[in-house]
């Protein structure tokens, strides 16, 4: 397994902690994650829906080796951490940090593993 495609099982990992942690448990999750705002259990187990969605197309992405998805879901996280770091700015809500820290480590995995597998691609055209 390359170490790109390694490096989503991190970003599969907490989506599906994530999700299935908003999806049947949303109140305990957010306290657990310091939110300090007023979120309906509706809206929280809806966002648990989708982040269970989006674990099954990573793990997809993951088993298909579908390499030509790795730096879309590179653009796709540093989007989310941009909107999540707009939304902490607003509304001041610990969870938002708390969740770009959670998804933050995972894109640096994703680029080093990139950068160190074309490097070592490129070494190994060359020879």
């Amino acid at each position: 397994m390359s170490k790109t495609r390694l490096s989503l099982l991190y970003p599969a990992g907490y989506l599906s902690i994530g999700g299935i942690s908003f999806l049947f448990a949303p109140q305990t999750t957010l306290s657990l994650l310091l939110s300090n705002g007023a979120y309906s259990d509706l809206m929280v187990r809806i966002m648990g829906t989708f982040l269970l969605a989006l674990a099954i197309v990573v793990v997809q992405i993951i088993r298909v080796e579908a390499t030509q998805l790795y730096f879309t879901s590179v653009l796709l996280r540093v989007w989310v951490l941009t909107a999540l770091t707009c939304f902490y700015v607003v509304y001041r809500d610990p969870m938002l940090l708390i969740l770009v820290a959670i998804i933050g480590p995972g894109i640096v995995l994703t680029v080093l593993a990139c950068v160190t597998e074309r490097k070592s691609a490129s070494h190994g055209a060359i020879s």
